[in-house]
């Protein structure tokens, strides 16, 4: 029977695969989820964030020439923190693979209650030599616009980060895997206060700052989500759109 994905089908009894960002959808507006899921009804989209993209690449090459080595990064080492290398496994470049995290080999499980088989891409993950758990690391981008300001995970639109960090050691530690509660975020920050210079002869340069921040993982939400998620697929009619969801909003100010 072919993968169970896209619009949700009940007849299929394959497990639905949901990606972290659908699961995200669902928490933020279980009506949005609903149209788009069960309705197949498509959101505006946005262009894609290419220079983070780009900041994502880099950072990943570079830890690759240490993938699996007995030393690391001289990042690390300068924060004391020469125990953690970049892991080696087979399936890592498939565990990356965000789009096709349902595919064989990549980074998801089933969870048998619900039928959802979830997942996601990640951005790298770390072994630790004296605990030998793994960590997994998430790269964020930005460029902070108050000079000074030390980033931090305390916004309230970071709660979404935080979910994406629980539901990747939630998945791999279903997968078998010695996971530490400890992530890390990975931030490139691009400086746009000190004094350089940008633009050179032929090409312009961008200095980033780089913070690395550590965070406790809280998976005791992922499981009743789940559960929830499922009710929701298989409902007649939609949910109420969340009162913080700008398009209920927006929908409830047009309303004649």
């Amino acid at each position: 029977m072919p993968r169970h994905r896209g619009t949700y089908n009940p007849e299929n009894e394959e497990a639905y695969e949901l990606s972290r960002s659908r699961i995200e959808n669902f928490v933020k507006c279980p009506a949005c989820f609903y149209l788009t899921q069960v309705k197949g009804i498509k959101f505006p989209s946005i262009p894609g964030f290419n220079i983070n993209e780009a900041t994502d690449v880099l950072l990943k090459r570079d830890f690759d020439k240490f993938r699996g080595a007995e030393n690391t990064h001289q990042f690390l080492i300068n924060l004391d923190m020469g125990h953690l290398v970049p892991f080696e496994h087979p399936d890592f470049e498939l565990w990356t693979q965000s789009l096709h995290f349902g595919a064989q080999g990549r980074m998801h499980f089933i969870h048998e209650a619900s039928n959802l088989k979830v997942g996601g891409g990640l951005d790298d993950v770390w072994f630790n030599k004296n605990t030998e758990e793994l960590h997994i690391v998430d790269y964020k981008s930005t460029s902070q616009k108050t000079d000074g300001k030390v980033i931090s995970l305390d916004d309230k639109w970071k709660a979404a980060y935080k979910r994406q960090m629980d539901l990747y050691v939630w998945v791999m530690r279903k997968k078998g895997f010695n996971v530490s509660s400890t992530g890390y975020f990975l931030y490139c920050d691009g400086d746009r206060f000190s004094d350089y210079s940008f633009l050179n002869q032929q090409e312009a340069t961008m200095k980033f700052k780089i913070s690395l921040l550590p965070y406790e993982v809280d998976l005791a939400w992922i499981e009743p989500t789940l559960i929830k998620i499922k009710d929701c697929l298989n409902q007649t009619n939609c949910p109420n759109h969340d009162e913080e969801c700008e398009y209920g909003q927006f929908l409830a100010a047009i309303k004649i």
